[in-house]
């Protein structure tokens, strides 16, 4: 081989290694970059999930307490008729007036 075909072959393994040198990098910090991407995908969807079984729960609450509230407003219609004398045939059926309602009922309710 001529000294001009071995000067040529260096300088192309030496641009290749150039090259290689400036690509590599640049492909591991697109690689880190599709990583971090994903880890932000998948932590943002943790949160999301969290936050919909979060709504799930406080709407579930909110219906009991709509459901609560309901059924206070009903003692309470039902206390004035029984203090206007409107309800004398349901005299039998009214609560306890211990002024609070059993927990023990509301369980056997709620089942």
């Amino acid at each position: 081989m001529s000294t001009g075909a071995v000067i040529a072959i260096v300088i192309a393994v030496l641009v290749v290694i150039a090259i290689v040198a400036v690509l590599v990098p640049r492909m591991r910090a697109r690689a880190a970059e599709r990583r971090l991407i994903q880890a932000r995908s998948r932590a943002a969807e943790g949160h999301r999930e969290a936050a919909e079984e979060r709504m799930d729960r406080a709407r579930l609450a909110e219906r009991e307490a709509q459901r609560d509230r309901a059924e206070a407003e009903l003692h309470e219609a039902r206390a004035h008729m029984h203090e206007e004398g409107r309800a004398d045939e349901t005299l039998g059926e009214a609560p306890d007036p211990s002024g609070r309602f059993d927990r023990q009922d509301e369980r056997q309710r709620t089942t």
